[in-house]
């Protein structure tokens, strides 16, 4: 095969929507290919989020725990009958007032906290929200009831300061 055989042939192959052209003769063989290959496209199927789970805390003495359900029936009693100031959930969530299930609460009813002392978890988007003291006070009443949903700006303590 010429050149000029040649050349018609790669015309009619860039005139064409032919991307490849193979033609054998006696003892030739002529490949044309055009453009490059095709890119390969990878899909990976969606992968669950997978929650890590918290860090234990070491267990409770059983002094500690037999206080608890006490403490929670103090917590339910209404914001009308406390005097104080209230410290307000900063973001919508939910209240947990220790650190793990099986962990002490942070603060009690009658407990004097200092400025920084952290007196509850607010979880918001799978975020653990710390809420500080913002100054030294004593823990008049407990608002919200542990694992319960706050918004934001509502009471989570009532207390007065010192």
């Amino acid at each position: 095969m010429d050149i000029k055989d040649l050349k018609s042939l790669i015309k009619m192959v860039t005139e064409t929507d032919i991307t490849e052209f193979e033609i054998e003769a006696a003892e030739e063989k002529i490949r044309i290919k055009r453009g490059c290959a095709a890119p390969v496209v990878q899909y990976q199927a969606p992968q669950q989020m997978i929650a890590m789970p918290q860090q234990m805390a070491p267990a409770v003495a059983p002094q500690v725990a037999s206080a608890a359900p006490a403490a929670s029936a103090e917590a339910a009693v209404p914001a009308a009958s406390a005097k104080g100031k209230e410290i307000t959930s900063p973001i919508v969530g939910t209240f947990y007032r220790a650190p793990a299930p099986d962990a002490a609460p942070y603060v009690e009813v009658g407990q004097v906290v200092e400025k920084g002392q952290v007196l509850c978890i607010v979880e918001a988007m799978k975020l653990m929200n710390e809420i500080e003291a913002e100054y030294r006070c004593k823990i008049v009443q407990i608002s919200k009831e542990n694992a319960q949903p706050v918004e934001f700006g509502e009471a989570l303590f009532i207390v007065e300061p010192m």
